[in-house]
C-alpha cells in the first residue's frame, strides 16, 4: 500500500506558538481542497481499499508495518500502534458533541501538556485545519484530529526529525482513509470509542499471554 509518498504541496505554513487557546489559530489558512475522508460508517466508500477493522475506527496498515497492541490494566484495549520504519502511527476516535470544535479544544490542552513537558510546539495549517507538532528531545510529534457526526479522530505519529515531514504526510494519508464507526448509543463527550481486536489478534495476544505465564 503506498502510503509514504510526496505530499501535494510543502507545508511551510507553521508559526510558532504559545498556548493554543480561544482565537490563537484563528488566521491559520484552511485548505479550500480538503480531503473528502476521514469517513463516517453511513459515508465509507465501497472500494476494495484495504483496512484493520478495530470496531471503531478501521484503518489502512501500511506494507511492512507491525502492529502493537496497548492494553489497560483494567483489560479494554487502550490503542493500536502501527509501526513503521519512518514512525509510530496511533488513529484513535472519540464521542464528540453534535455541534463539532472538540479538536479545538483538544489542541490546545495538547500544546499546554506538550509545553509542558518542555517540548517545542508549533501550530501548522493542514487538510482539515489545525495540525500540531512538537519536538521533544529527538523525537518529533505531530497530531491531527478532525471533526467528525458526533466524533472526533485524533491521528499522531512519533518518529526522529529528519523524517518528520515524510511522517507526517503518512499520518495524514491514513486519516484521510480511515472510517469511524460512532454508534448510536449515548456517550459523554471525549469518551473513547471502544476498540475490538481482530480474533485473529485477539488469539494471538491471548496465547502470548499464556506462555508469559
Amino acid at each position: 500500500m503506498g502510503l509514504f509518498g510526496r505530499g501535494r504541496r510543502k507545508r511551510d505554513d507553521e508559526v510558532e506558538v504559545g498556548a493554543i487557546t480561544g482565537d490563537d489559530d484563528a488566521d491559520l489558512p484552511v485548505p479550500v481542497d480538503a480531503p473528502d475522508g476521514p469517513y463516517d460508517e453511513a459515508d465509507a466508500p465501497d472500494d476494495d481499499f484495504p483496512r484493520l477493522d478495530l470496531g471503531s475506527v478501521r484503518i489502512p496498515v501500511p506494507d511492512g508495518a507491525q502492529l502493537q497492541v496497548e492494553m489497560d490494566p483494567a483489560g479494554p484495549v487502550r490503542a493500536v500502534h502501527v509501526l513503521t520504519p519512518i514512525g509510530q502511527v496511533t488513529l484513535n476516535a472519540y464521542a464528540a458533541p453534535r455541534s463539532g470544535g472538540l479538536w479545538r479544544e483538544v489542541c490546545g490542552e495538547l500544546a499546554e501538556q506538550l509545553r509542558a513537558d518542555g517540548a517545542q510546539v508549533r501550530s501548522h495549517a493542514g487538510d482539515w485545519g489545525q495540525e500540531l507538532g512538537a519536538r521533544l528531545g529527538e523525537m518529533t510529534l505531530r497530531f491531527i484530529g478532525v471533526d467528525g457526526p458526533r466524533w472526533m479522530l485524533r491521528g499522531v505519529v512519533a518518529g526522529p526529525p529528519e523524517l518528520a515531514d515524510t511522517s507526517a504526510d503518512a499520518l495524514r494519508q491514513l486519516v484521510r482513509n480511515t472510517v469511524v464507526v460512532r454508534g448510536t448509543q449515548p456517550m459523554p463527550v471525549r469518551t473513547p470509542l471502544q476498540i475490538d481486536l481482530p480474533q485473529a489478534i485477539a488469539e494471538h495476544i491471548a496465547a502470548q499471554n499464556e506462555q508469559g505465564q
